[in-house]
């Protein structure tokens, strides 16, 4: 399969592409994609077995719409902002946050998460981002990212002993098959509007 690492992403289909006011709009996009991903960590959403979190949707959706460059720009100041204590992360509390929190179970994901955010900039760069099923197939690959690194310090740190993945995987299998369903839809769509408006 020959992939062209040369389309634009949504971050780049509206607004400034040049000059100081492409960095004031780059600066101001990196910020509310912080505010974002702070914000969706947050969220849980009622579902079976256990409630989605909307943390990996904004992750892998941002990565997506900004690209693999301002996309990594982004979740890194997300990541120092957690590293220096603020409660931006999905488990993060006033009495468990910054380093502490980010070497528990949770480490390995937070290392995906920025993986993950390279690799679907780089295929929305590729166009995956203009089709349902090629946006599926980068979600789903994004959350492989994620996994991996996740379950082997999830193992590191408490034993292969113990029930990894019944800890780490799949009690979000649902929930993650409906964020990349969403997910699928969304961006497709956003390009379809863009292309609407500006024909």
């Amino acid at each position: 399969m020959n992939l062209t690492f040369d389309r634009d992403v949504l971050a780049e289909a509206f607004g400034a592409n040049e000059g100081a006011a492409l960095r004031v709009k780059q600066a101001a996009l990196v910020v509310f994609g912080i505010a974002l991903l702070a914000v969706a960590a947050k969220i849980k959403v009622p579902m079976w077995p256990v409630p989605i979190t909307m943390g990996t949707f904004a992750v892998l959706g941002m990565g997506a719409a900004y690209g693999a460059r301002l996309g990594l720009v982004t979740i890194m100041g997300y990541m120092i902002l957690g590293a220096l204590g603020f409660d931006v992360f999905a488990g993060s509390s006033a009495e468990k946050f910054g380093l502490e929190y980010m070497m528990g179970g949770t480490g390995g994901y937070l290392v995906g998460y920025v993986a993950a955010v390279g690799a679907l900039g780089m295929l929305a760069r590729a166009g995956w981002d203009r089709s349902p099923l090629k946006m599926a197939g980068a979600m789903l690959l994004g959350n492989v990212i994620i996994y991996v690194p996740g379950l082997i310090w999830l193992g590191m740190l408490y034993g292969w002993d113990k029930p990894i993945l019944e800890w780490g995987l799949t009690p979000f299998l649902v929930g993650d098959a409906v964020k990349l369903a969403l997910a699928a839809m969304i961006l497709p769509a956003a390009w379809k509007l863009i292309g609407r408006a500006r024909g």
